[in-house]
């Protein structure tokens, strides 16, 4: 049988009130009953049930953790530092799957039939409208990796893919490429469209630089390799910024499948600087996207809204920087 407070209550000569306040976070309890409290507990073998915990404050403590993309490694990643951060501060996530998912009032639904206390919304792919809409719902919400605006609807923690864009641009340039292209992940995703415009209106101010483009079904290592098998079949261009590491890698199966080397025949440049892409096989110059800091970011903000519901959307966008491996020619 589970140990009961009531039996906890008595072992340490107090109330049941004053043992349900010691296990229920920021309540008020001295520090004398809260030891009388916990070594009660600790003898007893006692812990506390969560879920009758939640009756008595009107909090789950879950957080809903939405992604859409679970063939791309990198989320392992995410989902590690997410659930690490958010049990770290009592909270308990909530992995949600939303692949293929079109309505975010099913998304709402679901979550709501959870009691969950807030949301994150950790995608790059899914429309600004589901974190829209579980804040219309009145649902705390942060949409990490979302896209960036100025005056955002709920609160945003990410980078500027556009400039990311740019970047990758300036840094092929540099190296003397001369035909560029873009690989990038599914169209209608904001975050292809925004790298994509970052890395043409670069190239653009260049009138020797040519530009083609194209885009793969997903953000996974298949994706990233059908596409480049196809551009194979043409005429492939010197370099190309592929929009992510798992579709460089994708891409890089492709060339060296086709008896081309890389960077010598095409170079390619990624983003996101997952751990697969320092393997000494892939060695995959990238742009190292500070995932850790908006992982802690983007949780520091859902606890604070806990408190401050009306917390005003504001957006908190991370810079990115180059890491060099061997995939591209060596700047001069």
């Amino acid at each position: 049988m589970a140990v009961t407070l009531r039996e906890v209550a008595l072992r340490a000569g107090v109330s049941r009130s004053a043992v349900s306040r010691t296990f229920t976070p920021g309540a008020s309890v001295s520090a004398k009953t809260r030891a009388k409290v916990e070594a009660a507990a600790d003898a007893l073998g006692y812990r506390p049930n969560a879920l009758a915990s939640s009756l008595t404050t009107g909090r789950t403590q879950l957080i809903g953790l939405v992604a859409d993309n679970f063939h791309n490694p990198i989320f392992l990643e995410v989902f590690d530092l997410f659930t690490r951060e958010l049990q770290k501060r009592g909270l308990k996530p909530l992995l949600v799957n939303l692949t293929d998912e079109t309505d975010p009032a099913q998304s709402v639904q679901m979550l709501r039939a959870y009691s969950v206390d807030g949301v994150i919304v950790a995608s790059s792919t899914l429309p600004p409208s589901f974190a829209a809409a579980f804040r219309q719902a009145g649902i705390p919400v942060v949409h990490s990796f979302g896209r960036r605006w100025d005056d955002p609807d709920v609160h945003i923690v990410g980078i500027d893919n556009a400039a990311c864009g740019r970047l990758a641009a300036r840094s092929l340039i540099a190296r003397g490429y001369k035909r560029l292209g873009f690989l990038g992940g599914p169209e209608g995703a904001t975050s292809t469209q925004d790298r994509l415009a970052g890395f043409s209106e670069e190239i653009a101010r260049h009138e020797d630089i040519t530009l083609s483009h194209s885009f793969a079904e997903a953000y996974s290592f298949a994706a990233g390799r059908a596409e480049m098998q196809r551009l194979l079949e043409g005429r492939p261009a010197e370099a190309y910024f592929c929009g992510d590491d798992v579709l460089s890698i994708g891409a890089l199966s492709a060339i060296r499948e086709a008896g081309l080397k890389v960077p010598e025949d095409i170079g390619l440049i990624g983003l996101n600087d997952m751990e697969m892409a320092g393997w000494e096989n892939i060695a995959l110059t990238t742009i190292h996207q500070p995932i850790g800091d908006i992982i802690t970011a983007s949780v520091n903000l859902v606890v604070k809204m806990l408190n401050q519901p009306d917390l005003p959307p504001d957006g908190r966008t991370f810079s990115c920087d180059i890491v060099e491996r061997a995939s591209l020619r060596p700047l001069p």
